[in-house]
Protein backbone atom coordinates (compact mmCIF):
# COMPACT_ATOMS: atom_id res chain seq x y z
CA UNK A 1 0.00 0.00 0.00
CA UNK A 2 1.31 3.60 -0.74
CA UNK A 3 -0.03 6.45 1.57
CA UNK A 4 -0.16 10.13 0.53
CA UNK A 5 -0.45 11.96 3.91
CA UNK A 6 -1.27 15.47 4.30
CA UNK A 7 0.59 16.62 1.21
CA UNK A 8 -0.09 20.66 0.63
CA UNK A 9 1.56 22.44 -2.06
CA UNK A 10 1.85 25.99 -2.12
CA UNK A 11 2.99 28.84 -5.17
CA UNK A 12 4.21 32.32 -3.87
CA UNK A 13 2.52 32.11 -0.52
CA UNK A 14 -0.87 30.85 -2.53
CA UNK A 15 -1.91 26.94 -2.04
CA UNK A 16 -2.55 25.36 -4.81
CA UNK A 17 -3.95 22.15 -2.58
CA UNK A 18 -3.29 21.50 1.29
CA UNK A 19 -3.20 18.24 3.84
CA UNK A 20 -4.19 16.30 1.11
CA UNK A 21 -4.79 12.29 1.96
CA UNK A 22 -5.51 9.02 0.68
CA UNK A 23 -4.02 5.66 0.52
CA UNK A 24 -3.56 3.33 -2.50
CA UNK A 25 -4.54 -0.72 -2.89
CA UNK A 26 -3.00 -3.04 -5.10
CA UNK A 27 -6.06 -3.01 -7.00
CA UNK A 28 -6.91 0.42 -6.92
CA UNK A 29 -7.53 2.29 -10.54
CA UNK A 30 -8.26 5.74 -9.63
CA UNK A 31 -9.25 8.57 -11.58
CA UNK A 32 -8.22 11.83 -10.81
CA UNK A 33 -10.37 14.34 -11.77
CA UNK A 34 -10.74 17.98 -11.24
CA UNK A 35 -10.88 21.39 -13.70
CA UNK A 36 -7.60 22.47 -15.54
CA UNK A 37 -5.32 23.95 -13.37
CA UNK A 38 -6.65 22.42 -9.80
CA UNK A 39 -3.69 20.41 -9.36
CA UNK A 40 -3.87 17.30 -10.63
CA UNK A 41 -0.75 16.72 -12.91
CA UNK A 42 0.71 18.24 -9.87
CA UNK A 43 -0.46 15.88 -7.42
CA UNK A 44 0.57 12.55 -9.90
CA UNK A 45 5.09 14.16 -9.80
CA UNK A 46 4.62 14.41 -6.49
CA UNK A 47 3.31 10.60 -5.62
CA UNK A 48 5.86 9.94 -8.94
CA UNK A 49 8.60 11.04 -6.88
CA UNK A 50 9.01 13.82 -9.77
CA UNK A 51 7.89 17.35 -7.69
CA UNK A 52 8.45 17.33 -3.64
CA UNK A 53 5.82 18.86 -1.85
CA UNK A 54 5.36 22.46 0.62
CA UNK A 55 4.77 20.15 3.37
CA UNK A 56 3.83 16.45 3.58
CA UNK A 57 5.15 13.23 2.52
CA UNK A 58 4.40 9.78 -0.20
CA UNK A 59 5.09 6.73 1.36
CA UNK A 60 5.85 3.36 -0.35
CA UNK A 61 7.47 0.41 0.62
CA UNK A 62 11.37 -0.25 -0.30
CA UNK A 63 10.62 -2.96 -3.52
CA UNK A 64 7.51 -0.96 -4.98
CA UNK A 65 7.85 -0.34 -8.22
CA UNK A 66 6.26 3.33 -9.72
CA UNK A 67 6.16 4.17 -13.05
CA UNK A 68 5.04 7.77 -14.54
CA UNK A 69 3.87 8.61 -17.87
CA UNK A 70 3.55 12.55 -18.13
CA UNK A 71 1.90 14.78 -20.88
CA UNK A 72 5.15 15.92 -22.64
CA UNK A 73 8.39 14.08 -22.88
CA UNK A 74 11.93 13.66 -24.99
CA UNK A 75 12.75 10.15 -25.91
CA UNK A 76 16.64 9.97 -26.80
CA UNK A 77 17.40 9.63 -30.43
CA UNK A 78 19.97 7.08 -30.09
CA UNK A 79 18.31 3.96 -30.80
CA UNK A 80 15.28 1.85 -32.01
CA UNK A 81 12.23 1.48 -31.29
CA UNK A 82 12.81 -1.86 -30.24
CA UNK A 83 15.81 -1.31 -28.44
CA UNK A 84 14.24 1.47 -26.25
CA UNK A 85 11.29 -0.53 -25.61
CA UNK A 86 13.80 -3.00 -24.00
CA UNK A 87 15.14 -0.70 -21.77
CA UNK A 88 12.15 -1.39 -19.22
CA UNK A 89 13.59 -4.47 -18.36
CA UNK A 90 17.20 -3.11 -18.19
CA UNK A 91 17.75 -3.84 -14.40
CA UNK A 92 17.03 -7.54 -15.11
CA UNK A 93 19.39 -7.51 -17.45
CA UNK A 94 21.86 -5.59 -15.44
CA UNK A 95 21.31 -7.78 -12.63
CA UNK A 96 21.98 -10.64 -14.73
CA UNK A 97 25.13 -9.78 -16.50
CA UNK A 98 26.76 -8.54 -12.49
CA UNK A 99 25.82 -12.25 -11.57
CA UNK A 100 27.59 -13.65 -14.72
CA UNK A 101 30.65 -11.21 -14.26
CA UNK A 102 30.82 -12.44 -10.01
CA UNK A 103 30.60 -15.87 -11.48
CA UNK A 104 32.94 -16.01 -13.89
CA UNK A 105 35.65 -14.01 -11.06
CA UNK A 106 34.60 -16.92 -8.35
CA UNK A 107 35.73 -19.70 -11.13
CA UNK A 108 39.09 -17.93 -11.65
CA UNK A 109 40.34 -17.16 -8.20
CA UNK A 110 41.90 -19.43 -5.86
CA UNK A 111 41.91 -16.99 -3.20
CA UNK A 112 39.22 -19.27 -1.31
CA UNK A 113 39.83 -18.21 2.14
CA UNK A 114 39.84 -14.55 1.77
CA UNK A 115 37.33 -12.61 3.07
CA UNK A 116 37.01 -10.58 -0.50
CA UNK A 117 35.83 -13.89 -1.86
CA UNK A 118 33.64 -14.42 0.65
CA UNK A 119 32.07 -10.88 0.21
CA UNK A 120 31.44 -12.61 -3.65
CA UNK A 121 29.70 -15.33 -2.37
CA UNK A 122 27.34 -13.00 -0.52
CA UNK A 123 26.74 -10.73 -2.96
CA UNK A 124 26.05 -13.85 -5.94
CA UNK A 125 23.37 -15.43 -3.03
CA UNK A 126 21.75 -12.22 -2.61
CA UNK A 127 21.51 -11.13 -6.66
CA UNK A 128 20.30 -14.80 -7.04
CA UNK A 129 17.79 -14.66 -4.63
CA UNK A 130 16.02 -11.15 -6.24
CA UNK A 131 16.84 -12.36 -9.91
CA UNK A 132 15.11 -16.08 -9.59
CA UNK A 133 12.05 -14.66 -7.25
CA UNK A 134 11.15 -12.70 -10.85
CA UNK A 135 8.77 -14.36 -12.70
CA UNK A 136 10.66 -15.99 -15.97
CA UNK A 137 9.89 -14.07 -18.87
CA UNK A 138 10.51 -14.09 -22.62
CA UNK A 139 11.42 -10.24 -22.90
CA UNK A 140 11.05 -10.45 -26.84
CA UNK A 141 7.96 -11.65 -26.77
CA UNK A 142 6.69 -9.42 -24.11
CA UNK A 143 7.67 -6.54 -26.00
CA UNK A 144 6.67 -7.55 -29.20
CA UNK A 145 3.27 -8.09 -28.31
CA UNK A 146 3.28 -4.31 -26.31
CA UNK A 147 4.26 -2.31 -29.28
CA UNK A 148 1.86 -4.47 -31.66
CA UNK A 149 -1.16 -3.73 -28.98
CA UNK A 150 -0.07 -0.08 -28.88
CA UNK A 151 -0.33 0.37 -32.74
CA UNK A 152 3.91 -0.33 -34.01
CA UNK A 153 4.11 -2.29 -36.97
CA UNK A 154 6.78 -5.12 -37.29
CA UNK A 155 8.70 -2.85 -39.77
CA UNK A 156 8.87 -0.29 -37.23
CA UNK A 157 10.91 -2.11 -34.66
CA UNK A 158 14.38 -1.47 -36.47
CA UNK A 159 13.36 2.37 -37.29
CA UNK A 160 14.84 4.87 -35.39
CA UNK A 161 12.68 6.95 -32.67
CA UNK A 162 14.02 10.08 -34.21
CA UNK A 163 11.63 8.95 -36.97
CA UNK A 164 8.65 8.90 -35.20
CA UNK A 165 6.60 11.82 -33.72
CA UNK A 166 5.98 12.86 -29.86
CA UNK A 167 2.81 11.27 -29.81
CA UNK A 168 4.22 7.85 -31.27
CA UNK A 169 7.28 8.63 -28.65
CA UNK A 170 4.64 8.60 -25.81
CA UNK A 171 3.77 5.05 -27.15
CA UNK A 172 7.41 3.55 -26.86
CA UNK A 173 7.41 5.12 -23.12
CA UNK A 174 4.10 4.01 -22.41
CA UNK A 175 5.55 0.28 -23.68
CA UNK A 176 8.39 0.58 -21.48
CA UNK A 177 5.97 1.81 -18.09
CA UNK A 178 4.10 -1.34 -19.31
CA UNK A 179 6.26 -4.10 -19.97
CA UNK A 180 7.60 -3.15 -16.35
CA UNK A 181 4.73 -4.42 -14.97
CA UNK A 182 5.24 -2.13 -11.93
CA UNK A 183 3.05 -2.17 -8.48
CA UNK A 184 1.40 1.64 -9.45
CA UNK A 185 1.20 3.07 -13.02
CA UNK A 186 0.58 6.78 -12.78
CA UNK A 187 -0.75 7.98 -16.20
CA UNK A 188 -1.04 11.88 -17.65
CA UNK A 189 -3.26 11.78 -20.47
CA UNK A 190 -2.32 8.27 -22.12
CA UNK A 191 -5.24 8.67 -24.79
CA UNK A 192 -4.34 12.16 -26.28
CA UNK A 193 -1.74 10.78 -29.40
CA UNK A 194 -3.71 7.37 -29.90
CA UNK A 195 -6.17 6.08 -32.58
CA UNK A 196 -9.07 4.12 -30.57
CA UNK A 197 -8.03 0.72 -31.73
CA UNK A 198 -4.79 1.25 -29.34
CA UNK A 199 -6.93 3.05 -26.79
CA UNK A 200 -9.03 -0.23 -26.63
CA UNK A 201 -5.81 -2.29 -26.25
CA UNK A 202 -4.53 -0.25 -23.50
CA UNK A 203 -7.98 -0.45 -22.08
CA UNK A 204 -7.55 -4.05 -21.50
CA UNK A 205 -4.03 -4.57 -20.78
CA UNK A 206 -4.98 -2.03 -17.30
CA UNK A 207 -7.95 -3.79 -16.23
CA UNK A 208 -6.87 -7.40 -16.75
CA UNK A 209 -2.80 -7.24 -16.35
CA UNK A 210 -1.74 -4.06 -14.20
CA UNK A 211 -2.15 -3.99 -10.58
CA UNK A 212 -2.62 -0.15 -9.32
CA UNK A 213 -3.30 2.41 -11.18
CA UNK A 214 -3.44 6.13 -11.17
CA UNK A 215 -4.74 8.21 -14.32
CA UNK A 216 -5.56 11.89 -15.77
CA UNK A 217 -7.99 11.48 -18.62
CA UNK A 218 -10.62 13.79 -20.42
CA UNK A 219 -11.45 10.81 -22.59
CA UNK A 220 -15.11 9.72 -20.38
CA UNK A 221 -15.30 6.51 -21.77
CA UNK A 222 -11.62 5.43 -21.31
CA UNK A 223 -12.27 6.35 -17.70
CA UNK A 224 -15.67 4.41 -17.11
CA UNK A 225 -13.86 1.51 -18.81
CA UNK A 226 -10.58 1.53 -16.98
CA UNK A 227 -11.85 2.74 -13.37
CA UNK A 228 -13.37 1.78 -9.74
CA UNK A 229 -12.37 4.77 -7.40
CA UNK A 230 -12.58 8.68 -8.17
CA UNK A 231 -10.66 11.29 -6.60
CA UNK A 232 -11.83 14.72 -7.58
CA UNK A 233 -9.16 17.34 -6.81
CA UNK A 234 -11.25 20.91 -5.99
CA UNK A 235 -10.75 24.13 -4.58
CA UNK A 236 -7.44 23.12 -2.80
CA UNK A 237 -8.96 19.68 -1.43
CA UNK A 238 -9.79 16.43 -2.25
CA UNK A 239 -13.10 14.26 -2.26
CA UNK A 240 -12.91 10.08 -2.44
CA UNK A 241 -15.51 8.56 -4.03
CA UNK A 242 -14.99 4.75 -3.91
CA UNK A 243 -16.91 4.66 -7.30
CA UNK A 244 -16.20 4.63 -11.08
CA UNK A 245 -16.84 8.08 -13.25
CA UNK A 246 -20.14 7.89 -13.78
CA UNK A 247 -21.23 7.04 -10.32
CA UNK A 248 -19.39 10.10 -9.19
CA UNK A 249 -20.48 12.51 -11.38
CA UNK A 250 -23.93 11.91 -9.88
CA UNK A 251 -22.57 11.81 -6.17
CA UNK A 252 -20.82 15.08 -6.88
CA UNK A 253 -23.93 16.62 -8.26
CA UNK A 254 -25.79 15.64 -4.59
CA UNK A 255 -22.84 17.01 -3.13
CA UNK A 256 -22.56 20.10 -4.67
CA UNK A 257 -26.71 21.05 -3.96
CA UNK A 258 -26.32 19.78 -0.41
CA UNK A 259 -23.36 22.70 -0.53
CA UNK A 260 -25.34 25.10 -2.23
CA UNK A 261 -28.84 24.86 0.41
CA UNK A 262 -26.04 25.10 3.36
CA UNK A 263 -24.29 28.41 1.49
CA UNK A 264 -27.97 29.76 1.09
CA UNK A 265 -28.98 29.11 4.38
CA UNK A 266 -25.55 30.60 5.66
CA UNK A 267 -25.64 33.46 3.61
CA UNK A 268 -29.33 34.10 4.48
CA UNK A 269 -27.96 34.22 8.42
CA UNK A 270 -25.10 37.17 7.83
CA UNK A 271 -27.53 38.75 6.15
CA UNK A 272 -29.74 38.82 8.97
CA UNK A 273 -27.50 39.15 11.48
CA UNK A 274 -25.66 42.29 9.19
CA UNK A 275 -28.95 43.97 9.07
CA UNK A 276 -29.28 43.76 13.12
CA UNK A 277 -25.78 45.12 13.53
CA UNK A 278 -26.04 47.94 11.12
CA UNK A 279 -29.48 49.17 12.57
CA UNK A 280 -29.19 48.26 16.21
CA UNK A 281 -25.29 49.77 16.25
CA UNK A 282 -25.96 52.95 18.11
CA UNK A 283 -28.42 52.15 20.24
CA UNK A 284 -27.15 51.77 23.83
CA UNK A 285 -29.35 49.25 25.17
CA UNK A 286 -28.83 46.70 22.23
CA UNK A 287 -24.66 47.05 22.99
CA UNK A 288 -24.31 43.47 23.62
CA UNK A 289 -26.29 42.48 21.53
CA UNK A 290 -24.73 43.50 18.45
CA UNK A 291 -21.09 42.74 20.02
CA UNK A 292 -22.24 39.45 20.52
CA UNK A 293 -23.62 39.27 16.60
CA UNK A 294 -20.50 40.97 15.78
CA UNK A 295 -18.35 38.00 17.07
CA UNK A 296 -20.66 35.72 15.73
CA UNK A 297 -19.99 36.82 12.63
CA UNK A 298 -16.14 36.62 13.34
CA UNK A 299 -16.21 33.17 14.19
CA UNK A 300 -18.31 31.41 11.36
CA UNK A 301 -16.69 29.55 9.30
CA UNK A 302 -18.09 30.76 5.92
CA UNK A 303 -19.10 27.66 3.12
CA UNK A 304 -17.75 27.53 -0.14
CA UNK A 305 -19.98 25.68 -3.63
CA UNK A 306 -17.29 23.75 -5.09
CA UNK A 307 -16.21 24.91 -8.79
CA UNK A 308 -18.64 27.30 -10.48
CA UNK A 309 -20.89 24.79 -13.10
CA UNK A 310 -20.73 26.76 -16.29
CA UNK A 311 -22.78 23.54 -18.30
CA UNK A 312 -25.99 25.23 -18.64
CA UNK A 313 -23.53 27.53 -21.22
CA UNK A 314 -25.94 26.70 -24.32
CA UNK A 315 -23.98 27.66 -27.16
CA UNK A 316 -24.92 27.02 -30.86
CA UNK A 317 -23.17 27.77 -34.34
CA UNK A 318 -24.55 30.87 -36.62
CA UNK A 319 -26.94 29.07 -39.04
CA UNK A 320 -25.18 27.92 -41.74
CA UNK A 321 -25.75 29.47 -45.42
CA UNK A 322 -27.13 27.02 -47.35
CA UNK A 323 -25.13 24.88 -49.58
CA UNK A 324 -25.27 22.52 -52.20
CA UNK A 325 -26.41 19.09 -51.92
CA UNK A 326 -23.05 17.20 -51.93
CA UNK A 327 -20.05 19.47 -50.32
CA UNK A 328 -17.16 16.83 -50.79
CA UNK A 329 -17.48 14.01 -53.83
CA UNK A 330 -14.20 12.77 -54.57
CA UNK A 331 -13.56 9.82 -56.75
CA UNK A 332 -10.28 7.37 -57.43
CA UNK A 333 -8.64 9.90 -54.62
CA UNK A 334 -4.96 8.29 -53.53
CA UNK A 335 -1.50 10.06 -51.95
CA UNK A 336 1.93 8.99 -52.10
CA UNK A 337 4.91 10.42 -50.76
CA UNK A 338 7.91 9.34 -52.53
CA UNK A 339 7.45 5.28 -52.39
CA UNK A 340 5.05 5.39 -49.77
CA UNK A 341 1.33 5.46 -50.72
CA UNK A 342 -0.88 6.46 -47.98
CA UNK A 343 -3.80 5.85 -49.51
CA UNK A 344 -5.27 5.08 -53.25
CA UNK A 345 -8.60 4.94 -55.04
CA UNK A 346 -10.76 6.59 -52.08
CA UNK A 347 -14.03 7.67 -53.70
CA UNK A 348 -16.95 8.94 -51.33
CA UNK A 349 -19.74 11.22 -51.13
CA UNK A 350 -20.87 13.35 -48.66
CA UNK A 351 -24.24 14.87 -48.29
CA UNK A 352 -25.27 18.07 -47.24
CA UNK A 353 -25.89 17.68 -43.36
CA UNK A 354 -24.61 14.51 -42.63
CA UNK A 355 -21.98 14.15 -39.38
CA UNK A 356 -19.08 12.07 -40.88
CA UNK A 357 -16.51 10.41 -38.16
CA UNK A 358 -12.89 9.72 -39.98
CA UNK A 359 -11.08 7.02 -37.83
CA UNK A 360 -8.26 4.81 -37.92
CA UNK A 361 -4.59 4.24 -36.86
CA UNK A 362 -2.63 7.11 -37.05
CA UNK A 363 -0.28 7.39 -40.09
CA UNK A 364 -3.17 5.71 -42.73
CA UNK A 365 -4.26 9.19 -44.54
CA UNK A 366 -6.88 11.02 -41.89
CA UNK A 367 -5.34 14.33 -41.77
CA UNK A 368 -4.15 13.80 -44.98
CA UNK A 369 -7.52 13.77 -46.77
CA UNK A 370 -8.73 16.76 -44.91
CA UNK A 371 -5.73 18.72 -46.56
CA UNK A 372 -6.62 17.59 -50.20
CA UNK A 373 -10.53 18.79 -49.31
CA UNK A 374 -8.57 22.50 -48.24
CA UNK A 375 -6.77 22.40 -51.15
CA UNK A 376 -3.64 22.09 -49.28
CA UNK A 377 -2.05 19.30 -50.85
CA UNK A 378 -1.90 17.92 -54.47
CA UNK A 379 -2.61 14.42 -54.97
CA UNK A 380 -4.45 11.68 -57.90
CA UNK A 381 -7.85 11.41 -58.97
CA UNK A 382 -10.96 13.85 -58.56
CA UNK A 383 -11.92 15.90 -55.64
CA UNK A 384 -14.95 18.63 -56.34
CA UNK A 385 -16.54 20.13 -53.24
CA UNK A 386 -19.97 21.74 -53.81
CA UNK A 387 -21.91 24.53 -54.82
CA UNK A 388 -21.38 27.54 -51.78
CA UNK A 389 -19.39 25.43 -49.44
CA UNK A 390 -17.89 27.52 -46.75
CA UNK A 391 -15.44 25.74 -44.82
CA UNK A 392 -14.73 26.34 -41.14
CA UNK A 393 -11.19 24.37 -40.39
CA UNK A 394 -9.85 23.20 -37.48
CA UNK A 395 -6.20 21.97 -36.72
CA UNK A 396 -3.49 21.86 -34.53
CA UNK A 397 -2.30 24.92 -37.07
CA UNK A 398 -4.71 27.37 -36.27
CA UNK A 399 -3.01 28.35 -33.10
CA UNK A 400 -0.42 29.52 -35.20
CA UNK A 401 -2.67 31.84 -36.90
CA UNK A 402 -4.02 33.70 -34.37
CA UNK A 403 -3.00 37.68 -33.89
CA UNK A 404 -0.36 37.92 -31.09
CA UNK A 405 -1.11 40.80 -30.17
CA UNK A 406 -5.01 41.24 -29.12
CA UNK A 407 -5.77 39.78 -25.91
CA UNK A 408 -8.26 36.44 -25.61
CA UNK A 409 -10.93 38.70 -24.88
CA UNK A 410 -10.35 41.12 -27.77
CA UNK A 411 -9.94 37.88 -30.21
CA UNK A 412 -13.53 37.18 -29.52
CA UNK A 413 -15.18 40.38 -28.92
CA UNK A 414 -13.80 41.41 -32.68
CA UNK A 415 -15.87 38.40 -34.51
CA UNK A 416 -18.77 37.64 -31.99
CA UNK A 417 -22.36 39.00 -33.17
CA UNK A 418 -25.81 38.98 -31.68
CA UNK A 419 -26.44 37.42 -28.40
CA UNK A 420 -23.73 36.25 -27.85
CA UNK A 421 -21.58 39.17 -27.32
CA UNK A 422 -23.22 39.72 -23.80
CA UNK A 423 -22.08 36.29 -23.13
CA UNK A 424 -18.18 36.06 -24.33
CA UNK A 425 -17.05 35.75 -20.52
CA UNK A 426 -19.05 32.93 -20.02
CA UNK A 427 -18.11 31.61 -23.20
CA UNK A 428 -14.46 32.09 -22.25
CA UNK A 429 -15.13 30.74 -18.89
CA UNK A 430 -16.35 27.44 -20.56
CA UNK A 431 -13.14 26.70 -22.43
CA UNK A 432 -11.18 27.84 -18.83
CA UNK A 433 -10.46 31.53 -19.84
CA UNK A 434 -12.73 32.35 -16.44
CA UNK A 435 -10.81 35.60 -14.66
CA UNK A 436 -7.77 37.36 -15.53
CA UNK A 437 -7.19 34.72 -18.26
CA UNK A 438 -9.20 37.07 -20.75
CA UNK A 439 -6.78 40.01 -20.18
CA UNK A 440 -3.87 37.77 -21.37
CA UNK A 441 -2.40 38.84 -24.71
CA UNK A 442 -1.93 35.53 -27.19
CA UNK A 443 1.49 36.10 -27.41
CA UNK A 444 1.88 34.75 -23.83
CA UNK A 445 -0.68 32.06 -23.96
CA UNK A 446 0.56 27.91 -23.81
CA UNK A 447 0.47 25.98 -27.50
CA UNK A 448 -3.16 24.14 -25.71
CA UNK A 449 -4.82 27.58 -24.70
CA UNK A 450 -3.92 28.67 -28.19
CA UNK A 451 -5.74 25.89 -29.85
CA UNK A 452 -8.71 26.36 -27.25
CA UNK A 453 -8.81 30.10 -28.41
CA UNK A 454 -8.74 28.86 -31.80
CA UNK A 455 -11.65 26.39 -31.39
CA UNK A 456 -13.78 29.15 -29.85
CA UNK A 457 -13.56 31.63 -32.96
CA UNK A 458 -14.61 28.92 -34.87
CA UNK A 459 -17.79 28.65 -32.73
CA UNK A 460 -18.63 31.67 -33.83
CA UNK A 461 -17.99 31.83 -37.79
CA UNK A 462 -20.56 31.20 -40.43
CA UNK A 463 -19.90 28.24 -42.11
CA UNK A 464 -21.30 25.15 -43.98
CA UNK A 465 -18.90 22.37 -44.04
CA UNK A 466 -17.45 22.04 -40.79
CA UNK A 467 -14.19 20.12 -40.43
CA UNK A 468 -12.28 19.23 -36.89
CA UNK A 469 -8.89 17.51 -36.79
CA UNK A 470 -8.35 16.39 -33.36
CA UNK A 471 -10.64 19.14 -31.57
CA UNK A 472 -10.40 17.65 -28.27
CA UNK A 473 -6.93 17.10 -27.57
CA UNK A 474 -6.95 20.28 -24.84
CA UNK A 475 -10.45 20.57 -23.63
CA UNK A 476 -11.45 19.17 -20.51
CA UNK A 477 -14.96 16.87 -20.00
CA UNK A 478 -17.29 19.83 -19.50
CA UNK A 479 -15.80 21.63 -22.46
CA UNK A 480 -15.80 19.19 -24.59
CA UNK A 481 -19.89 18.80 -23.44
CA UNK A 482 -20.31 22.16 -24.41
CA UNK A 483 -18.80 21.55 -27.92
CA UNK A 484 -20.62 18.25 -28.50
CA UNK A 485 -23.72 20.04 -27.61
CA UNK A 486 -22.93 23.12 -30.21
CA UNK A 487 -21.86 20.10 -33.14
CA UNK A 488 -25.05 18.29 -32.28
CA UNK A 489 -27.48 21.13 -33.23
CA UNK A 490 -25.08 22.53 -35.74
CA UNK A 491 -27.52 22.56 -39.41
CA UNK A 492 -24.54 22.51 -41.68
CA UNK A 493 -22.20 19.72 -42.74
CA UNK A 494 -19.83 18.10 -39.95
CA UNK A 495 -16.29 16.10 -40.96
CA UNK A 496 -14.83 14.82 -37.44
CA UNK A 497 -11.47 13.50 -37.67
CA UNK A 498 -11.48 12.12 -33.52
CA UNK A 499 -10.24 9.23 -31.37
CA UNK A 500 -12.42 10.02 -29.01
CA UNK A 501 -15.27 7.42 -28.51
CA UNK A 502 -17.23 9.42 -25.87
CA UNK A 503 -17.34 12.62 -27.94
CA UNK A 504 -17.82 10.22 -31.20
CA UNK A 505 -21.00 8.94 -29.94
CA UNK A 506 -24.70 10.74 -30.44
CA UNK A 507 -22.69 13.03 -32.98
CA UNK A 508 -21.63 11.35 -35.82
CA UNK A 509 -23.74 8.84 -37.94
CA UNK A 510 -21.26 7.88 -40.74
CA UNK A 511 -17.81 6.16 -40.08
CA UNK A 512 -14.87 6.44 -42.56
CA UNK A 513 -12.29 4.02 -41.96
CA UNK A 514 -8.60 5.00 -43.21
CA UNK A 515 -6.32 1.81 -43.25
CA UNK A 516 -3.97 -0.54 -45.29
CA UNK A 517 -3.91 2.21 -47.92
CA UNK A 518 -7.98 1.63 -47.84
CA UNK A 519 -10.74 3.90 -46.98
CA UNK A 520 -13.99 2.17 -46.64
CA UNK A 521 -17.55 3.43 -46.02
CA UNK A 522 -19.55 2.34 -42.63
CA UNK A 523 -23.09 3.38 -42.74
CA UNK A 524 -23.38 2.96 -38.69
CA UNK A 525 -22.46 5.41 -35.95
CA UNK A 526 -19.56 4.87 -34.06
CA UNK A 527 -20.97 2.31 -31.74
CA UNK A 528 -21.64 0.11 -34.47
CA UNK A 529 -18.41 0.48 -36.10
CA UNK A 530 -16.90 -0.40 -32.60
CA UNK A 531 -19.02 -3.36 -32.15
CA UNK A 532 -18.03 -4.80 -34.95
CA UNK A 533 -14.18 -3.71 -35.67
CA UNK A 534 -13.57 -4.84 -31.68
CA UNK A 535 -13.55 -8.44 -32.90
CA UNK A 536 -11.40 -7.96 -35.87
CA UNK A 537 -8.82 -6.22 -34.21
CA UNK A 538 -8.39 -8.99 -31.22
CA UNK A 539 -7.91 -11.56 -33.89
CA UNK A 540 -5.50 -9.11 -35.63
CA UNK A 541 -3.60 -8.81 -32.87
CA UNK A 542 -3.64 -12.47 -32.00
CA UNK A 543 -2.07 -13.11 -35.85
CA UNK A 544 0.20 -10.58 -35.68
CA UNK A 545 1.83 -12.14 -32.58
CA UNK A 546 1.84 -15.84 -33.51
CA UNK A 547 3.87 -14.84 -36.75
Amino acid sequence: MISVDDVSVEFSGSALFSNVSFNINETDRIALMGKNGAGKSTLLKIIAGQQAPTRGKVSAPKEAVVAYLPQHLLTEDKCTVFEEASKAFSKILAMKAQMAELNLALETRTDYESEEYSKIIEQVSELSEKYYSIEEVNFDAEIEKTLLGLGFLRSDFTRSTKEFSGGWRMRIELAKILLQKPDLILLDEPTNHMDIESIQWLEEFLVNNAKAVILISHDKAFVDNVTNRTIEVTMGRIYDYKVPYTQYLQLRKERREQQQKAYDEQQKQIAEITTFIERFKGTYSKTLQVQSRVKMLEKMDILEVDEVDTSHLNLKFPPAPRSGNYPVIAEGLGKKYGNHTVFKDASLTIERGQKIAFVGRNGEGKSTLVKAIMGEIDFEGKLQLGHNSMIGYFAQNQASLLDEDLTVFQTIDQIAVGEIRTKIKDLLGAFMFGGEAGDKKVKVLSGGEKTRLAMIKLLLEPVNLLILDEPTNHLDIKTKDILKDALKSFDGTLILVSHDRDFLDGLATKVFEFGNQRVREHFEDINGFLRNKKMENLKEIERKVVK
